[in-house]
């Protein structure tokens, strides 16, 4: 079975460095984008992405502003897409959701969660 591949995106090394280590170790292969727009470059090529962690509070493009985009990309319409942010207020969720995210997770990242969610990939 070939490994799944997951696109991180976060303007935060550790978080990078946090989520990649966590995911090789169960056997996922991690490719890091620091900014939305690096992304976005990357989501636009043929390059196999199975699903994306998009962190939603970022310098120059955010999460809500980068999400649309990339889910209006022809090649990725049916990429899951897992908002992940520290706004783990009420509303947030629904917000994430609505912005057309396939799933949220709040930070401190649970990674039982995480990994079921990834799970359905």
């Amino acid at each position: 079975m070939q490994k799944k591949r997951v696109l991180i995106v976060d303007d935060d090394a550790r978080n990078i460095f946090a989520l990649t280590a966590t995911l090789r170790a169960r056997s996922f292969e991690c490719i890091a984008c620091s900014n939305a727009q690096e992304a976005l470059d990357l989501l636009k090529t043929d390059s196999v992405i199975d699903a994306v962690l998009l962190d939603m509070m970022m310098p120059d493009m955010d999460g809500y502003e980068a999400l649309p985009q990339m889910k209006g990309l022809a090649n990725r319409r049916n990429t899951p897409i897992f908002a992940v942010t520290a706004q783990a207020m009420v509303g947030d969720r629904e917000k994430c959701l609505q912005a057309g995210a396939t799933d949220y997770v709040a930070k401190p990242i649970d990674v039982d969660r995480l990994l079921h969610l990834l799970s359905r990939i």
